[in-house]
Parts: C-alpha cells; structure tokens; sequence
C-alpha cells in the first residue's frame, strides 16, 4: 500500500518532501481500516449466531452498533478536529479503533461484542472525518483530486476486500481473527501518523472556549432515530418506525434553532446558506442511496432471475467494487486536469447511462456486468469531484466538520437505500411472488427493472443539482473577477 501511496505522490506532487508521501500513505492505512472494518463483520454473523446462540436480530446489531456510531458521531469528530486539532484527535481515533478491535475479539459475550463495537465505530468516525480533511494539509491545492482518488481506492478496496478476508480468517482462525486482524494493521497506521503527519496550525484560542454539548447531542439523537428508523424491520415500516421518523424530525428542528443560537456552533448557521455545499450533500446522498440499490438489489436478480449458484453472485458481486477502487485514481487526475465541476457533470451522466442499462434487465450477466462498469466508473468519477469541489474551498477551521458532513450524507444515504430500494424492490415484485423467499425468475428481473427505473429518475435529479450548482458557483466566480 505504501507503495502506491509513493508512485501516486511522485505523480501528484515530485518535490514535495519524502514525509509528505509517507502522510498520505498514513491517511490511506486509516481510510482502509475504516472501510474494511464496515465489510468484514458481515461474514461473520453465521458464525456470531453459532458461537452465541443467538438469532439474527440480535447478532445484526454488531454491524448495526458500528454503523450508528459512525453515523451519529462524525460531525462531531470533524468539529472537536477544528478546534482541538487534527493530529491528536486522529491518534487517539487509530487507537481507539484498534484498542475496541481487541475488546471485540476477546468478548466473551454478545453484548459485550456489540459494546466494543460501537467504541470501534467511534474511532472509526474519527478516521473518517480526519483523512479526508487532512489532505489540503498534505497535498498542493491543484493536485488535491488525485489525493481524494487514492482515499477513495483504499475506501473501495476496503470494502471489497471485508467479505473475502474475514471468510479465509474464519475458516482458518475464527471468528474472534475478523476483530484482532486490526491490532497490527492499527498499529502500523498510529506509528505512521505518529511519525509523519503535520501537526498544523492550531485554532484560534476564542473558538476553543466552549464545544457545542447541546448541538452535538441533538443532532447524535436525530441520526440515531433516523437510522434506526431505516434499519429496523429491515424495510418493513411499522409503528416504532414512523415514531422514531417523527422522533427524529423534532429532533432535526430542534438542532437547527440551537445552531443559530449557540456561541460556538456544531455547525456555522452560514453553512445551511450555502448552496454549493447544500448541493453537493444533497447529490452524494442521493448517489449513495442509488449505490445501495446495487448491493440489495442486484443478489436476487443474479440468483433467482439469472440462476446463479453462491460462488458466482459472490464474484459477479465483486466487479462494482473493484471498478470503483480501480478508476478513483485515474478519476482524482482528470479532476485535476479539467476541473471538478466539470467532472462531476460527466461522472453522472456516465452513471445515469449505467442504472439506465441495469433498468433493462437483459442478456444474462453481461446484461449485468457491462452496465455495472459503466455505473461504478461515473460513480467513482462523482465520488472525486464532489469531495474535491467541496474540500479545496473550505477554510481551515472547518474541513473538520465539513468532512464529517459529506461521510454523513453518504452514510445516511446507504441507510436510506437498504431500506427504500430494498422497500421499491419487494413493491415492484410482489404482484408476481408471493416474498422474497419464493422470488420468481420473472418476479426478480421485474423487480430490478422498476428499481433502477427509480435509481435512474434519483441520478437525474442529481445531475439537474450539478449543473445548477456548477452554473451558481461559475456566476459567483465571475462576480469576483469583476469586483475583486
């Protein structure tokens, strides 16, 4: 991994010192355990179930502790990174991540696991939040879409490498190996960022007086009810569902008044005025929901509407990660060399062609496959841009909490998209199934029709945001060109 780091920074910034290109393979470390931590979990829980008994209501919540935590912490994260700084709070969310990793492969009981998990999602969130703002630390302004490109190829590897990673760890080791994996990869990664990364300038002392306890625990209590909402059921709505939607839009109203009063905000008030930045939340949430849809949808149409055995969903599975990880470096240099604004246009476009094709459902698994390229190129390609078009105009003293944001809106949209297109998927083919556990051939390929159908009308509605966006900040830059 170091190595790519190195060829990477020889191409995006050659006289930039050697600890520079060290700092980014640091970053790199932290953006792939993170990732890698959100997949391989998941294929353990057969095991989880066997070691303690349990059902699977009870063992999912070991993915689930780690998905909440992240999701309602990240902000957070970003924010106390502002004001405390960068470097230290990222040591301490390495090692933490890597001590709750160990806690988690010593458990001797479910809860404790879930415990230790949702400490290990804690210190993820930190990760998560810091890499991404570290980067105008680290890399030259003009050069910041390659940088982004290569955190992104780690997130994409991460994710793609969980699955096949914890089975060899478990089949050889068990299932404790998925957790204490983390201790030498952890350790590596706190060593690195020890040693190389800048520590930076430090925040003003005014905007060190006081931490903003009220906005953060609104907007951590607003997450929290979204997600659960999303989550539990698994897309099946019911009472407890609709409350906790109710619950977490009291909530959200609640958090935006507290903003505009607070001293030291969670969030500066100025941010819900930007449009720039309002946009490209919007559009990464709703790329994210979309991208959801793949890894939800796409296994019943490839088992029941194609046929296919285990072994070869799995691998047909693999393809979109893999092209995602695989284009985010030649997508961080085309958004250094045209712009991204202008790339991220492009990378829609590319992946409303893409969730088009899958809308057909035809000709087999290349029906599949080929359309799944071109989605996950435009996505990576998307990916890029808007993080680059986000990052590179962001002050300092707030790419803590800018960060945190856009990984929010990603987050909340793979949590919305388990759970809608999961929800437009069993609509769509239950006028010819009777579930999902008797799903038809045809009932499976009508399914993931209507899906995409809807994925490609939500791609559109992104692209509208960008072009919009794009023409916006193109007036206001021409506006200071005239009246500097």
């Amino acid at each position: 991994m170091a190595s790519i780091a190195e060829k990477t920074w020889n191409e995006v910034a050659p006289v930039s010192a050697r600890s520079a290109r060290w700092a980014l393979a640091s970053l790199s470390l932290s953006t792939l355990l993170s990732s890698l931590a959100t997949s391989i979990a998941s294929v353990g829980l057969p095991s989880l179930m066997q070691a303690f008994g349990a059902s699977f209501q009870l063992v999912q919540w070991v993915v689930l502790a780690y998905l909440l935590a992240i999701t309602t912490l990240i902000v957070s994260a970003g924010r106390l990174a502002d004001i405390f700084g960068r470097r230290p709070l990222l040591l301490g969310g390495i090692a933490l991540f890597t001590f709750a990793s160990v806690l988690c492969g010593l458990a001797p009981t479910l809860w404790l696991l879930i415990a230790a998990r949702a400490a290990q999602g804690l210190g993820a969130a930190v990760m998560m939040a810091l890499t991404l703002a570290f980067v105008a630390d680290t890399v030259p302004r003009e050069k910041t879409g390659s940088a982004i490109g290569l955190l992104g190829a780690m997130s994409a590897i991460g994710t793609t490498l969980g699955p096949s990673l914890g089975g060899l760890l478990i089949a050889g080791l068990g299932w404790r190996a998925i957790f204490l994996i983390n201790l030498p990869l952890g350790a590596l990664a706190f060593a690195l960022a020890w040693r190389v990364l800048p520590a930076g300038k430090k925040t003003s002392e005014p905007d060190r007086r006081g931490f903003d306890g009220i906005g953060t625990a609104l907007l951590a209590l607003t997450l929290a009810a979204y997600a659960l909402a999303m989550t539990l059921g698994r897309g099946s709505f019911g009472s407890l569902n609709v409350g906790l939607l109710i619950a977490a839009a009291v909530a959200g109203l609640l958090f935006v008044i507290a903003q505009t009063r607070a001293e030291n905000p969670l969030i500066q008030p100025a941010r819900f005025r930007d449009q720039a930045l309002n946009a490209s939340l919007a559009m990464n949430l709703i790329v994210a929901t979309v991208m959801m849809a793949t890894l939800v949808v796409a296994p019943f149409y490839l088992s029941r509407a194609l046929g296919l055995d285990a072994a070869m969903v799995g691998l047909v599975l693999s393809t979109g990660p893999l092209v995602t990880a695989l284009a985010a470096l030649p997508a961080g240099r085309l958004v250094d060399r045209f712009g991204a604004r202008r790339m991220m246009i492009v990378g829609l476009f590319d992946l409303a062609i893409g969730t088009f094709a899958l809308s057909r459902a035809e000709f087999g698994i290349a029906g599949y496959v080929v359309p799944i390229i071109i989605a996950c190129t435009g996505y990576s390609l998307f990916q890029t841009s808007n993080n680059s078009a986000v990052m590179t105009g962001v002050a300092s003293d707030q790419r803590g909490v800018v960060s945190g944001l856009l990984n929010l809106s990603r987050n909340l949209g793979l949590i919305t998209g388990a759970s809608v297109m999961g929800a437009v998927f069993a609509f769509a083919s239950a006028g010819e199934s009777t579930g999902l556990a008797v799903l038809a051939p045809a009932a499976a390929a009508r399914g993931m029709q209507v899906t995409f159908q809807v994925a490609t009308g939500l791609v559109l509605m992104a692209l509208i945001l960008a072009i919009f966006s794009a023409r916006t900040t193109a007036g206001r830059t021409d506006i200071v060109a005239k009246h500097p």
